[in-house]
Parts: C-alpha cells; structure tokens; sequence
C-alpha cells in the first residue's frame, strides 16, 4: 500500500519530537489489496480476509476484563484457528470472575486458575506467563504502563482507544510504539473504523481524488447520558472511581478523548494530518457522578489551513448524531458509504451484502471489531509490518488538545501538547484516598 505521504509526515513531525518517536502505522483494516499513488488511476477495490490464516497457536491475555476486555477476548477467539485465551488479570475479582464465566460460557473456554491474577500489579503477573500477545482494555490512564511492559516483555499488543488522557501518556505511547517496531512486534488499536469495509472502501475512493482535495471536516459524537455507577457502602474513593471510572477525568480523559477521539482520528486518517491548534468550549448541566464536561464543541485547525468542526456530548433527550464529514474541490463524503458532487448528486455508493431478508444492510457487514482483531492476527502470521499505536495516539493527542482548550477557553496548539508535562491521576496506586484534584474546570477563570 502506497501511503508515503501520510508516512512522510509522520516522520517530520515525530523527528521534531525527538525521544517520542514512533514509526508510522501500515494498518488500515486491508491486508491484500494493490493501491496507487496516482490519484488519476482506477480505484482498486480493497479485499479483506473473513478469517485469519491458520498457524501456530497463539496465546492472548486479557488485562482488563470489563465488557470491553471480554468482548475482545471473544473476537480474537472468532478471528480464526488455533487461537486461545490463556490468562486474565484485573484490578477486581468479580470482573475477572465474570470476564472468566462468559468465556466458559459462550466459548466453552476454561482459563485455569494459575492464569489469573487480580490487583494493580495483575498485568505484571500475567506477563510473565507464555502470551504471545495482550489485549488491553483497562481504563485509558492504565493503558500507557501497560503498553510500555508488554513491549518489554516482548508481547504483540492489541489497545483499546483512546491510549492516554493526557500528554505524557500519549508521547509514551509513541516511545513505546518505536520499541515495539524494533522488537518486531504487531500492535492493534481500538480504532476500529480504520478496518470497517464501507470506511476503507470510501478512504480508497478519496484517496484517489473522489472528492478532489479535502477542504473542511466536520464530526459528531452527540448521544444520551453514558453509564454511571453510585458509590456503595463500604467502597474507598479508589474503588468508587475504577468502577466509575468512564466519568473520571484521569481514568477516561473525559469523553471528547473516550469516545469522540473515534471520529477525530477518521478525520485525521482520511486527510493525513492531524490538528495543529484547537479553540474549543464547553459545560457540565446534568451528568450525575464524576467531574468531567457533558458536552464539547471545538474548531480544530490542520496546518494546510484545513478546519474540523468537532462536536461532541452526552446528555439524553437531545437529538443524536454519530458521523464524520469530509468537503473536497469537488465534492463531499460522509466517509462511510456514500460521495456525492458539489450539486448534491450521489456520485458513489458502498454496496453491502444482502441480509437474512435479502436486502443491503451495514448489519450484514463483517463487525470492524472482529476485523481489526483478524488484521492483527494475519500480521502477526504473516510478520507484516502492522502497528497502529502512533496514529491512534496523535488522535489522542488531539483529543486531548480541544479538552483542554474548553476547560480553559484558551487556543491550545500541538507544540504545546508535545511538551506538556501535563500528567493525570495519582502517583501511588492502591485502594484508599486518591490523590488527585477533583473539580469541574472553569474557562476564563
């Protein structure tokens, strides 16, 4: 796949950051496809794998075993053959517990009690056992430290998004992101829309000059209220928070960074660059526990004078929306499925499988979550170049960049976020009082 230019200025921007480099990704959720760089060529249809190839057996762990961390464990069982889940850690023994119970039940799957571990220090037990590979899928202020030993330990590594809530964890995630590619290691993200079939087919289509050139962007993440869980007798503020933690700050990066970094990143995938400066804002009316922002609005600024309007919130009653807009020269996307001219007339359209019933339906598709698990595993296979973990975290950083900007209604720009020193969360892990400033940010003030 010919992507030198998005790789090009990857490495500019990682030289200017110096011990934080990171190689560029190769994964985009195609593994065997011809494209050009002529944008004036044909568009190659990409062609993707239902199934990884067989092999030797893999062995994956699951540090972190919430809903997300067993449905990754799931996946990865579905991706193909001779594929097991061996071991489990989580700070909670119920989680485990249950994370342990599903796969029993659904997969007929036993994990044995010597392979599972509870505690902050779960993750260091079970990477010392014969994995090949990790899922990680703790809350995002975990995910730094834990990537950092899988790649001493020498695992591939498959990240749920986003990867940091701050800037030290992201620049980590880039460090260890270098070592992983020196290691020849393979590293997944959660980013999942870089391996859905209708995105990757309109990324071709643009890429080849669909739309022309890209000029203006925007992207939603607007839905109802999130989860939240009420402390309980007999919880510390440490359990109170991990249990709550998608409302915590420095456990989530709070939601623009949780969630709303899925559609940034496809911004910054679909044009090759990311934001060089944010000025945002934004407010907390009705969210129940924790002390994070209901709602973001940001106008992002890439350094070819290109403006993203990102919007983002999670307040029920409000009317939803969940998509990424790209305007070009000649014509506009909606990055998934559909490219229509400057007039409004559809130039383009994904064609999906047929369901049950017979008709078209995104339903019928190969789930991109599937997919990236079975991308990871053909790359380690087939020991093809594969890691997403820089890409994933510049949008992070990104993410993080328009957080920032509306807690303080300040621009923010990258240069400041690659040497911040800004770090979330306690120094010391343990069940207790958590050292941490709890407070709803104050712009202007």
């Amino acid at each position: 796949m010919d992507q030198q230019p998005k790789l090009s200025s990857r490495r500019n921007f990682m030289k200017d950051a110096a011990s934080v480099a990171a190689l560029g990704a190769l994964g985009a959720g195609v593994l065997l496809k011809s494209c050009s760089s002529d944008r004036t060529k044909k568009v190659n249809e990409p062609q993707f794998l239902d199934q990884a190839p067989d092999g030797r057996i893999l062995k994956a762990g699951v540090i972190g075993c919430g809903g997300r961390g067993t449905g990754a464990a799931i996946n990865f069982l579905d991706a193909g053959p001779n594929l097991q889940i061996t071991a489990l850690a989580d700070v909670f023994q119920d989680r485990l517990d249950r994370c342990r119970n599903q796969l029993r039940e659904r997969k007929n799957v036993e994990v044995a009690d010597e392979k599972c571990f509870v505690g902050f220090d779960a993750y260091q037990k079970l990477l010392e056992t014969d994995v090949d590979l990790v899922l990680v899928a703790t809350p995002p202020f975990f995910r730094p430290m834990h990537f950092d030993a899988a790649v001493r330990a020498r695992k591939h590594a498959f990240l749920e998004k986003p990867v940091a809530v701050d800037p030290v964890g992201a620049r980590s995630i880039m460090a260890s992101a270098r070592m992983a590619d020196t290691a020849g290691l393979k590293v997944g993200a959660g980013t999942q829309r870089r391996h859905q079939r209708d995105y990757v087919t309109a990324y071709e289509q643009i890429k080849s000059g669909a739309i022309g050139d890209i000029v203006a962007a925007n992207c939603y993440w607007n839905q109802s209220q999130l989860w939240s869980v009420a402390p309980q007798p007999g919880w510390t503020q440490m359990e109170m928070m991990l249990r709550d933690w998608v409302n915590w700050r420095w456990l989530s990066g709070d939601h623009i960074v949780e969630q709303h970094v899925h559609n940034i990143d496809v911004v910054n995938w679909f044009t090759g660059l990311h934001p060089v400066k944010a000025v945002g804002f934004g407010a907390r009316h009705r969210r129940p526990t924790g002390d994070q922002f209901d709602f973001f609005n940001v106008d992002f600024v890439y350094d070819n004078g290109m403006h993203l309007h990102s919007m983002c919130r999670q307040i029920s009653g409000c009317t939803n929306n969940v998509s990424e807009w790209i305007v070009g020269t000649k014509g506009r996307s909606n990055c998934a499925n559909m490219i229509e001219d400057l007039d409004g007339n559809k130039t383009w359209e994904y064609n999906y499988p047929l369901n049950e019933e017979g008709q078209p339906s995104p339903r019928a598709m190969k789930p991109a979550m599937e997919q990236e698990i079975i991308d990871l595993v053909y790359a380690i296979r087939n020991n093809t170049p594969f890691n997403e973990a820089e890409d994933c975290a510049i949008s992070t950083l990104a993410a993080i960049m328009g957080r920032i900007s509306a807690y303080t209604g300040k621009e923010v720009t990258w240069e400041e976020m690659i040497n911040s020193n800004l770090r979330l969360g306690p120094s010391q892990l343990s069940f207790g009082p958590v050292d941490v400033d709890v407070y709803i940010p104050t712009p202007g003030a």
